[in-house]
């Protein structure tokens, strides 16, 4: 069946069909850790129902660095990830496979 031009296509839909694309899959699985880090990361703070700058301040940061972490825009230190597992009241689990 033909789309419609004017159709939506959801988020996953388009993720589906770009994965099947190598150079796309192999580029969005080198990402894997910075997604699962930001997405763990932001699911912790609202479930506490935090905000990036209580959290921050929790942290000993400031709210543009837990803003970059969240939006995968730095490469934190192992000690940065402690400190917001720790002011998350949750754990670090690292796995290499």
């Amino acid at each position: 069946m033909k789309r419609n031009i004017r159709e939506l296509v959801s988020a996953q839909e388009v993720h589906e069909k770009w994965m099947k694309n190598p150079k796309y899959r192999r580029e969005y699985n080198k990402l894997q850790p910075e997604f699962e880090i930001a997405s763990k990361m932001i699911e912790a703070r609202l479930e506490k129902k935090m905000s990036q700058e209580e959290l921050a301040k929790k942290v000993g940061t400031g709210q543009a660095v837990i803003s970059r972490l969240e939006g995968m825009n730095a490469s934190p230190s192992l000690s940065l990830l402690k400190r917001v597992a720790s002011a998350l009241g949750t754990k670090i689990t690292i796995t290499i496979q």
